[in-house]
């Protein structure tokens, strides 16, 4: 494998440079899909959602919304369904679900009819003329309740709301546990929570008649897979389903994945009313129907050792995944299996693994998607296990990290974690993040009477996901029945123009990360130009460009893979150019150096030309090419890490290509009167590689960090007992703003990757998986306790603080009593 050694000094990459990206924006000049315009006669959807969470639909009135001025047709699910078929998903036991309801509504939001008018106000008004007539049926809320057999079914045709059930066996757990000294379980509960965007859904579709193909812009972040998912459901061939990106997206955070079935339905629309038909979502819509994180339910127990060495685990885990199974879910399930043991050396595993619909939005992804479900148990876990020992949680992680001497290290599942130094890593946060003042503070606020704790937590950040990982919800035989599905291919293209000038074409597509920047650094050093010197696009046309199903942006893939076949690609064209320059120059390939704009021989530097000249000659001069150079035109690079294979017979599995780690601290206090949580101080410890941009690493830890900080103070889905989704405007669904996000401490280790061209690893999810965890972990060590829930807000933690309501009251009442006496 080409790759670049991580000690060279490149003038560019690894510097904190301005980002190209951030002119236009700040002018506002950024292209936005509802910037971009749309064809003249397009006509804009307004979508009509189910009041109810679980309901029959008896009858659909449109006829006055169709009599309105400017509307040109109102579609219901039987309209869609007659020019759709079912979306696919990967488990063919599932129910079939359409992008829209057909007879039954399963969720409050849930599409039921769609107008399309001349203008967006006048659908809406058409909307409020539709009359849908339902009849009510019983939902099921709680994952738990789902699971009996007298459940009400969301799903006429399955047997019950259990879609999937697998349990897996690794090393000899049964003997691990009936020899150790202890047997230490937790029960967590994670909570549904959101992405919240500034950009919501947007979607402009086109159906020509002749060609019957579709033409659809959207701001889908990918992963591409949901291409032929796509195209599947709109029953026509791959070929025939173009599918483009704008080039700029305002946000992701995995959610605008689930934009995949409002394309179908508009791209629907469009065939139905023979215009192209424009949609973009308002944010009442995004809190309550496009997609959210997966609740899940653990028990998590462990076999530790009297000094606190776990020498097993047994994991039981319920996926609460809405009302249905929508792809690639179960992605958040599996996309962990590999380094289900974390940072720790555990040899010995047992895992059960169910997937339960309910009547809520159906989830996706969502910024480190099944990291936060797993690392809260697991370091809950570890805090659990001190406190039962009488140990020191830090002693607790310490014991039982992977040793450095171990890498590349196998997990009991699979996962081949590729390189790291995790002990190091956690003395250097240690002592840079100042451990013993905490301690000090801690004992001087105990001293006082305050509520101050510490949290630890240690995580490892898998990146560039192995495209077959969820079909390990398969059994070995469903797998082999399906076919083998593996890989996580990157594609990346750097061209030469007629005058000489550089464009580089990647199969990302970016929601503010920086691609452009990054990648015209990696470019840049590559040629001896300018960052300013090569033109990046990021944006996607599957018509044109060279893309895989594993195209998009997601699981952390950009620096690994993305970036990593850009500088594969300019690599090997500047070897072609190397050769076209020794030709013109009379000197060997080897001595050639690109430098300053300028193409020169080592040895003798006046013997020149300019880069440009030397760029263009394959375009005005083929001729002049030297033997066996037929070309100097472009080079594309499709990288696939052979690191990634299918799941084998035993259920092992690699499940990402390369294993970041963090280790955080947090230190806080908890306020005994009105039960608020005050961050003292957070330090974050990374080991993501080689920075290629620290400036834009840092941005990337800081925002997963407000992610995380979210998901553990103030987020989560809320749904009453009948259904009603009761989280649904920001009044209510709570996020943090800068007031309330600490700048926290950030460190970096560097063990850079071997399996990725540049070394380096992913950094973006991090701390949306370890943030929750380690500030539970504080305040649990601040209040004593051995249970927390997310998210920590103050009404929630007032009974830990106070006791009882009714103590209170009765309390109360016996003081004024006795007052009256006096």
């Amino acid at each position: 494998m080409e790759a670049k050694k991580v000690e060279d000094k490149s003038p560019w990459l690894g510097r904190s440079i301005g980002r190209l990206e951030d002119k236009a924006l700040l002018l506002g000049r950024g292209r936005f899909i509802d910037d971009l315009g749309a064809p003249p006669g397009t006509l804009e959807a307004a979508i009509l959602r189910s009041p109810h969470a679980h309901a029959r639909i008896d009858r659909i009135e449109t006829a006055r919304a169709r009599a309105l001025p400017g509307v040109t047709a109102v579609l219901t699910g039987k309209d869609i369904e007659a020019l759709t078929a079912p979306l696919l998903g990967v488990l063919k036991a599932a129910a079939h679900s359409f992008p829209i309801a057909i007879d039954r509504v399963l969720y409050v939001g849930e599409p039921v009819a769609i107008a399309l008018a001349t203008d967006r106000y006048i659908a809406e008004d058409a909307l409020d003329l539709i009359e849908v007539v339902y009849e009510a049926l019983p939902p099921v809320i709680d994952p738990r309740a789902a699971l009996l057999a007298d459940a009400p079914l969301l799903h006429p045709g399955l047997a019950s709301n259990l879609v999937s059930d697998r349990s897996f066996r690794y090393g000899d757990p049964e003997s691990a546990f009936a020899q150790a000294a202890f047997r230490v379980a937790i029960d967590t509960r994670y909570p549904r929570n959101a992405a919240t965007p500034i950009e919501t859904y947007g979607v402009l579709a086109d159906y020509d008649p002749g060609a019957d193909a579709y033409d659809v812009l959207s701001n889908f972040q990918g992963p591409f897979s949901l291409h032929p998912v796509i195209a599947k459901a709109l029953k026509v061939p791959g070929n025939r389903l173009r599918l483009r990106s704008p080039p700029d997206c305002g946000g992701s955070f995995g959610v605008k994945e689930g934009v995949f079935p409002y394309i179908v339905l508009i791209a629907a629309a469009a065939r139905a009313a023979g215009r192209t038909v424009k949609w973009i979502e308002d944010r009442l819509e995004h809190l309550a129907a496009s997609s959210c994180a997966t609740g899940r339910l653990t028990h998590l127990e462990a076999a530790v050792t009297g000094e606190g060495r776990i020498l097993a685990l047994d994991w039981d885990q319920i996926e609460d995944v809405g009302a249905t199974l929508r792809a690639p879910e179960p992605a958040t399930l599996y996309r962990m299996h590999a380094n289900m043991t974390g940072a720790y050396d555990i040899r010995h595993l047992k895992i059960r693994n169910r997937v339960v619909l309910t009547n809520k939005m159906p989830s996706g992804l969502n910024r480190g998607f099944g990291g936060p479900q797993v690392y809260f148990p697991l370091e809950r876990l570890m805090q659990r296990i001190a406190r039962k020992l009488g140990l020191d949680p830090l002693a607790v992680i310490r014991r039982n990290l992977i040793a450095k001497e171990a890498f590349p290290y196998r997990t009991a599942t699979g996962g081949f974690l590729d390189s790291g130094d995790y002990q190091g890593a956690v003395a250097a946060a240690l002592e840079e993040g100042g451990i013993e003042e905490l301690y000090r503070r801690r004992e001087e606020a105990r001293a006082e009477g305050r509520l101050y704790g510490i949290g630890f937590a240690a995580v490892v950040e898998p990146s560039v996901s192995n495209m077959g990982y969820i079909t390990t919800v398969l059994t070995a035989e469903e797998r082999r029945r399906a076919g083998q599905k593996s890989g996580a291919q990157a594609t990346a293209t750097v061209a030469i123009d007629p005058l000489g000038a550089l464009t580089v074409k990647v199969a990302s597509v970016p929601q503010g990360q920086g691609h452009r920047t990054v990648l015209s650094q990696i470019v840049a050093d590559i040629f001896g130009l300018e960052p300013e010197a090569v033109s990046v696009r990021a944006d996607l046309d599957t018509a044109k460009d060279g893309w895989s199903i594993a195209s998009g942006n997601y699981s952390s893939r950009f620096a690994p893979a993305v970036a990593g076949a850009a500088f594969l690609a300019a690599s090997r064209l500047r070897a072609r150019l190397q050769r076209i320059a020794a030709s013109q120059l009379n000197v060997a390939a080897d001595e050639i150096v690109f430098a300053e704009g300028r193409v020169s021989a080592r040895g003798n530097p006046e013997n020149a030309l300019s880069f440009s000249r030397l760029a263009a000659s394959p375009h005005w001069a083929p001729q002049s090419l030297p033997q066996g150079e037929e070309s100097a035109l472009s080079e594309t690079v499709f990288w696939t890490p052979p690191q990634l294979a299918p799941p084998n017979d035993k259920d092992e599995i690699n499940s990402s290509l390369c294993y970041g780690f963090i280790f955080d601290i947090c230190a806080l206090e908890v306020d005994r009167v009105t039960g608020e949580l005050r961050i003292d101080r957070y330090v974050s410890m990374h080991d993501c590689g080689p920075l290629l941009h620290p400036a834009m690493v840092a941005g990337q830890v800081n925002g997963g960090f407000a992610h995380g900080l979210g998901a553990a103070l103030f987020e989560e889905q809320v749904y009453d007992g009948e259904g009603n989704l009761l989280t649904g405007t920001f009044a209510d669904y709570l996020i943090p703003t800068v007031k309330e996000v600490p700048a926290p401490m950030v460190l970096h280790r560097h063990t850079p990757s071997p399996l990725t061209p540049l070394g380096a690893k992913g950094v973006g999810e991090g701390n949306a998986m370890s943030t929750p965890v380690t500030i539970a972990n504080a305040a649990a060590d601040a209040l004593g306790l051995d249970e927390v829930t997310l998210p920590l807000q103050p009404s929630t933690l007032a009974p830990r603080l106070y006791g009882p309501e009714r103590r209170r009251k009765e309390k109360t009442l016996a003081r004024g009593r006795d007052a009256v006496r006096e």
